[in-house]
């Protein structure tokens, strides 16, 4: 009984958190708020999943959750060979990885990064193409929890204090350096036994604080559990690989804006003119008939969310003629990151016919046969 009430109390807040979260988008289902997620942590039916690399993972992440290289589970050979594409990993090789990181079936996913997005996204577009039922992006990442932390609004103010300590002993040390009077050397000497002394109880109080925080720093600790992909609940729709990309991008060329398709390249336009690329990929330049539209249009900076409101979002994509009618991919140098970025955005204002290039440019640009433009 008690197992079915904490399911049905999982459940309930997200269906909660889905409407406070996704206000103003179609699909209500893809976000949760940090508000609402903090209530979630600690929870044995939800993991959280940071997307960002191993060294951000370890200065700072959600305590519990473990960490999923967005860039990583896009697995190809050194020349770009994919070996079960569109799919970002062979099944047997993708449901080891999961249950490596103590992930089941019936667990709620939470994916989430530093706050920008693409890497949560790459995390939940992976998940979401095998087929997992229930995964959420966290709107704001790991900025967003700190921000509702009541722990780490309490350490922060310890920290600023114990900065100020040092620096008020650090100024009466080099104020005592100059003294020449046995007064002045005497009450500089108190000063800085004072500060001192405030700087070690500071100290002692943050210790005691950070055992509360949400955040944490430190290493991954893996419960390795068994994790099984049902091939037929992948979810193809929403992935594509270099042939079907290649046939749009060829009908771009020939019926330009009247095409059915848009193909939109993510990255920055160093990349875009190959100008810089990856050390593994073979040539720079992007696809020929592509729309560049930079993932950073999309994420919102100033308020440190992973999407902007649902109407600057579309304002965005029909400035470029990227319209629902379309059949759109995106693509960046992996697909899970940048590319999934945009195509979780469209997914959040309803579109229907969207899906990431997940062999994106480390396929397209080591492959010979295809055509390229710089």
């Amino acid at each position: 009984m008690n197992r079915w009430l904490k399911s049905l109390c999982v459940v309930a807040s997200l269906s909660a958190s889905s409407v406070m979260a996704a206000d103003g988008y179609v699909d209500k289902d893809i976000l949760i708020s940090a508000d609402e997620a903090v209530k979630l942590i600690g929870n044995p039916k939800v993991m959280f999943v940071s997307g960002d690399n191993e060294d951000i993972y370890k200065l700072g992440h959600i305590k519990g959750s473990v960490e999923m290289y967005a860039h990583h589970l896009h697995h190809s050979e050194i020349d770009g060979e994919m070996h079960c594409a569109p799919l970002y990993r062979c099944v047997d090789d993708a449901q080891e990885l999961i249950g490596k990181k103590g992930i089941s079936n019936d667990m709620t996913i939470i994916a989430y990064d530093d706050f920008k997005g693409p890497n949560a996204t790459g995390v939940y577009s992976f998940f979401k193409s095998y087929g997992h039922k229930n995964v959420k992006v966290l709107n704001g990442g790991r900025a967003a929890i700190m921000a509702v932390d009541p722990a780490q609004k309490e350490y922060d103010a310890l920290n600023k204090d114990l900065k100020a300590a040092k620096k008020a002993a650090k100024d009466a040390k080099e104020k005592l350096k100059a003294a020449t009077t046995d007064a002045d050397k005497a009450a500089l000497s108190d000063t800085v036994a004072k500060a001192d002394a405030n700087a070690k109880t500071l100290q002692a109080k943050m210790t005691e604080v950070e055992k509360r925080l949400l955040v944490v720093k430190g290493e991954e600790v893996d419960q390795p559990k068994t994790y099984k992909i049902d091939p037929k609940k992948i979810d193809y729709t929403i992935i594509a690989g270099k042939d079907e990309v290649k046939h749009a991008m060829e009908d771009i060329l020939k019926n330009g804006k009247n095409s059915k398709y848009v193909i939109i390249d993510s990255r920055g336009i160093a990349e875009i003119i190959g100008e810089r690329k990856m050390d593994n990929v073979a040539r720079g330049g992007h696809i020929p008939g592509a729309t560049f539209i930079e993932w950073s249009r999309i994420s919102d900076a100033d308020k440190k969310l992973s999407f902007k409101s649902a109407d600057e979002i579309k304002q965005v994509y029909a400035s470029y003629g990227v319209t629902p009618d379309k059949t759109i991919y995106a693509y960046c140098q992996v697909g899970a990151g940048r590319g999934s970025e945009h195509i979780t955005a469209l997914q959040l204002l309803g579109y229907k016919n969207v899906k990431v290039f997940t062999g994106s440019w480390d396929v397209w640009g080591n492959d010979m046969n295809l055509p390229i433009k710089r």
